[in-house]
């Protein structure tokens, strides 16, 4: 056994290929008759092998084109040539093995700036919709604020009844137009499953109560400003609280809101 070569380093720089041609002759021909050296020769070379591996994972067609490109790989005409010598052998080996490597790590780097871009694309597609939230919510404000300053407007006050005595609310209702919004702000969040609903009352020459709407989603209108239906003739104005969806006509001992024009 040649200890001497086994500690000397000089293996890994024969399996590198970057001895010497005369050392890579040398250790060349001791493989052949030194079980020791051949087996550690074999050893190195799977330790490469490995570690080329670990860089280089299994990729698709199409992803392999974007690494050639990225790198500048292009496709040469193979010439064939005799071989000269154990050298050029392991010389072009473990050139083979370095360019291996190299993919492998243009395809890591590849791959992570494929991330870095989705990750942009969702932080971007996050942002749009925040911004159309807040477009959305301030023409709403806008919307009640115009609501409240047209002069052309009837107001009337509803007060609370018995099922709600501190409940209130405000009708806006521009007789030209017919156009009515509900302010809902001193009514209390419906139960599940319950919905407010809006009444346009005759008082002559009997109580002719006409729905007019509900006020849907009442969670998400943060204003508490809702447009209904028009109406021309209305004498009074009442909110009660019904079923999800409504009701034909409305349930009294569920009053919350009662107002004369």
């Amino acid at each position: 056994m040649n200890t001497a070569i086994l500690n000397s380093g000089d293996l890994e720089l024969y399996v590198y290929g970057i001895l010497d041609e005369s050392e890579s002759k040398q250790i060349a021909e001791l493989s052949r008759t030194d079980s020791a050296i051949k087996n550690e020769i074999v050893s190195i070379e799977n330790s490469i092998l490995a570690l080329s591996s670990s860089f280089s994972p299994v990729i698709s067609s199409n992803v392999y084109e974007k690494i050639k490109h990225k790198i500048g790989l292009k496709r040469y005409k193979v010439v064939k040539m005799k071989p000269q010598s154990n050298w050029s052998k392991y010389a072009g080996w473990a050139a083979s093995i370095v360019l291996l490597i190299g993919i492998g790590y243009q395809y890591n780097k590849l791959s992570s700036s494929e991330n870095e871009i989705n990750t942009i694309e969702k932080e971007k597609l996050q942002l749009n919709e925040t911004v159309t939230s807040i477009e959305n919510e301030n023409k709403k404000t806008t919307t009640a604020l115009n609501v409240i300053r047209d002069t052309k407007n009837t107001v009337v006050s509803l007060g609370g009844q018995a099922v709600s005595p501190t409940s209130y609310a405000k009708i806006y209702w521009n007789k030209e137009t017919q156009v009515v919004y509900v302010d809902a702000s001193g009514l209390p969040e419906p139960p599940e499953g319950k919905v407010y609903q809006i009444w346009s009352l005759k008082l002559q020459p009997q109580l002719t109560p006409t729905s007019i709407g509900l006020l849907a989603d009442f969670k998400g209108n943060k204003d508490r400003v809702f447009a209904v239906e028009k109406t021309g003739d209305a004498e009074a104005f009442g909110i009660t609280l019904e079923p999800a969806g409504g009701s034909k006509s409305p349930t009294m001992d569920q009053l919350y809101t009662l107002g004369k024009v």
